[in-house]
């Protein structure tokens, strides 16, 4: 494991920085990897957690034999109660374990470098200007943007209509580069505000203007093109899109 022992960073953006890299990768493990990262949770296995790295990798791996921990440890154990639940609500609890460590071990550099209440204040604020694991992993991201969008919005009901009620050809997508004529009637500015809360379901981060994004035709989720390896030129050609979560559903023995 390279949970971070030979990596410190000693500044408040350099903590930011590994917390967003370690968040990635976790976020990465409960969505577009929750396949390969379900099957490693193997219940017949001993005590299994899921680590986060700077490098937006993941691992499911034994706990650090050292004691102390030269790190936080995440929640151990989280592969013995993967059978025992509903996958949702297991993805959901580890999500929550996931954010209770991400905090630790951001909280632990603070603490180990001297950071004072400016730095502990600043640190905190920008950790929570992202949605956390949790949100992101049940979509309360999703419905928190619904809610606050729940004002009469007619690029709203466009976006909609163009993309879920289109032609079989136009698959559900937002092209972040506008034309030239929607430039000219505003419409880029509308699309800007319809999306600028919008959080991809597989990083986590916002929606920017010059992104390709799609959504999932099932749990309407909306994601990165780059996050779900989907082109532009590929989505053309995609009547009905399943994200990695949805497609990787199926009973479970």
């Amino acid at each position: 494991m390279d949970g971070g022992a030979s990596y410190n960073p000693r500044t408040v953006e350099e903590v930011f920085r590994d917390f967003k890299g370690r968040r990635a990768a976790m976020i990465k493990a409960l969505t577009t990897d929750v396949e390969e990262f379900y099957k490693q949770c193997d219940p017949e296995k001993e005590n299994l957690c899921l680590y986060g790295y700077p490098s937006e990798q993941w691992e499911v791996n034994l706990p650090a034999e050292e004691v102390p921990p030269e790190l936080p440890e995440p929640a151990l154990g989280i592969n013995f109660a993967r059978d025992g639940m509903q996958e949702k609500d297991w993805l959901s609890l580890v999500a929550v374990h996931s954010d209770a460590w991400l905090l630790a071990v951001a909280f632990y550099f603070g603490a180990r470098f001297g950071f004072d209440k400016a730095d502990r204040k600043r640190l905190f604020n920008m950790i929570n200007d992202l949605p956390t694991i949790f949100e992101v992993v049940t979509g309360a991201t999703k419905k928190q943007t619904k809610e606050k969008s729940s004002v009469p919005n007619h690029s709203s009901n466009k976006s909609k209509s163009n993309s879920k009620r289109g032609s079989e050809s136009q698959p559900k997508y937002s092209k972040a580069a506008a034309s030239k004529d929607e430039v000219e009637d505003g419409m880029e500015d509308e699309n800007d505000e319809e999306h600028g809360e919008t959080l991809c379901g597989a990083c986590g981060e916002n929606y920017a203007a010059d992104e390709f994004w799609i959504c999932c035709d099932i749990c309407e989720k909306w994601f990165h093109g780059k996050c779900v390896k989907i082109t532009p030129a590929r989505a053309e050609h995609i009547k009905q899109y399943k994200c990695p979560s949805c497609s990787n559903k199926r009973a479970r023995p």
